[in-house]
């Protein structure tokens, strides 16, 4: 490979850990916020998908994709706050109800988004951040959704969030202990709620990022299943948000490397590198499975750590 190529290759990968990262980014952010109540939702992925197809059609019909991404938090908002009523109930197991609101989420997506698989909406507008560089392929590649600079504040503000401020502690004593938490007068299945709530809300975002900036369009197969890698990508980051951020550039930058290697004239074992970040996934549950190295860093009261 050339120097040329070899820049070319890199330059992609930027733009795909930017772009391709976004959605991880929201989806771990609000799977990092319910489990730090103590809470498992795997039905982020169809939450992602609602969240998608709600985007595209409230742009589609208002004109506005910021009132699309506002639709998407609200789709995310009811499938979360759903998801959190139902498992408040006696003997209820969030993993199964989890993956029922997946099935849920998705299927309601498919069934509601049939009239918006070939118009087009208004989308998303970029932030042109590398044009003072000079180097077209750099300015193309750091033309950014303003989503993705919100998700990095997301991240932040988060992490801050959970270490110095008393709404950020309840969470974390509910998620670490229940009993405890109950002891101080915490309710604990409220903060579960509200948690599940406002995660949802973090992937439904996500996914009108899906629909309205990149790729931009709505199908039924839009979301590749992230929302189910997301939920390793928080085990990988620790649960600290700001690692999320990190993991989440690694997973989109694996995304981008079938496309970029393409973009060159590669193709040998073009869908190897098109599967990469499945594979990343199958490792990092593999390099994280240690149970006991798992539980120092997870909630208490997650059923991995019992």
């Amino acid at each position: 490979m050339t120097d040329a190529g070899l820049f070319a290759v890199l330059v992609a990968m930027v733009a795909g850990a930017i772009r391709v990262s976004t959605p991880f980014l929201f989806v771990s952010l609000g799977e990092c916020l319910t489990e730090k109540s103590g809470r498992v939702n795997l039905g982020l992925e169809g939450t992602l998908v609602l969240g998608a197809m709600a985007a595209f059609a409230v742009s589609y019909h208002s004109g506005n994709p910021w009132l699309g991404v506002a639709a998407a938090a609200a789709a995310g908002f009811a499938l979360g706050a759903l998801h959190g009523a139902i498992c408040r109930l006696p003997r209820v197991n969030d993993v199964a109800i989890g993956i029922a609101m997946m099935s849920f989420g998705t299927g309601l997506a498919v069934f509601l988004g049939k009239p918006y698989i070939q118009p087009t909406a208004p989308r998303l507008p970029s932030l042109p951040l590398g044009d003072w560089l000079g180097i077209p392929s750099l300015a193309l590649a750091l033309d950014v959704s303003p989503l993705f600079l919100l998700g990095i504040a997301l991240a932040f503000l988060l992490d801050w969030a959970f270490r110095n401020t008393r709404a950020g502690l309840v969470v974390r004593v509910t998620g670490d202990d229940a009993a405890a938490a109950r002891a101080l007068g915490i309710a604990v299945d409220r903060v579960r709620l509200v948690a599940t709530a406002l995660g949802g809300v973090s992937a439904g975002i996500g996914g009108a990022f899906l629909s309205l900036f990149y790729p931009g369009s709505w199908n039924e197969g839009l979301s590749s299943g992230q929302g189910l890698m997301a939920v390793a990508l928080v085990i990988f980051a620790r649960w600290q948000p700001r690692r999320c951020l990190a993991a989440s550039l690694l997973f989109g930058a694996a995304g981008a490397l079938g496309p970029a290697l393409q973009s060159i004239g590669v193709t040998a074992g073009y869908y190897f590198f098109n599967a990469a970040p499945y594979i990343l996934t199958l490792l990092v549950m593999a390099g994280t499975g240690s149970a006991r190295r798992t539980a120092r860093h997870a909630p208490g009261e997650l059923s991995i750590t019992r």
